[in-house]
């Protein structure tokens, strides 16, 4: 017990070292920073924004909870990409580019797990720390006007799709697009931490 509550120390200390995390009703921070993405394509976060809205997800290559949802990341993006909702998925983990989080590696893994979104590199984990993103996956949904309406998990069950009660980020998306109320807009984002550039 007493080594894996010291193995979380450092996790809990990571997340500590980053800004406070964007406040719901928070404007879309860096909108226009060209990031590099599998595609070959320079794209910023303007150039993802769907009609009714964007969704950013900081993900990675190397986490188990990123295994984990990956379906969901595919599923979310059929379902609400045609309903006009963008999504890109962002690489934050600038300390890993040589430990499985490089160009190459994304691209591998965006063609294996058939990506139909953007999934691009935030060099130095500038869009990270502006978010005040701590894990991966971490998810940011915000409205057409680019405004944060939803942050935190995809839902309530990593491991078992099958066992989930509460979809907070589809449920997010649905009262979104039908213009109601999100009853739940803020979730704790669960995930390995965010490999900052200033851990090099």
């Amino acid at each position: 017990m007493k080594r894996t509550l010291m193995l979380a120390l450092p996790l809990l200390l990571v997340a500590s070292a980053v800004a406070g995390e964007l406040e719901i009703g928070a404007d879309l921070p860096l909108a226009d920073v060209k990031m590099a993405d599998v595609s070959g394509k320079k794209v910023s976060l303007n150039d993802a924004m769907g009609e009714n809205g964007l969704l950013v997800v900081f993900s990675c290559n190397t986490c188990p909870w990123v295994d984990a949802w990956e379906d969901r990341y595919v599923k979310v993006s059929k379902k609400y990409q045609k309903k006009g909702v963008g999504m890109i998925a962002v690489n934050p983990n600038e300390a890993s580019r040589k430990k499985g989080d490089s160009m190459d590696d994304m691209k591998a893994r965006a063609k294996k797990a058939k990506y139909d979104f953007y999934y691009t590199v935030d060099e130095e984990s500038k869009l990270a720390s502006a978010f005040g993103a701590t894990r991966t996956p971490h998810i940011y949904l915000f409205n057409k006007k680019g405004t944060l309406v939803y942050r935190g998990a995809i839902d309530d069950n990593a491991r078992r799709p099958r066992k989930v009660e509460s979809a907070y980020l589809m449920d997010a998306i649905d009262a979104m697009i039908a213009g109601k109320q999100i009853k739940t807009t803020s979730t704790k984002a669960l995930g390995c931490s965010i490999k900052f550039a200033s851990e090099q």
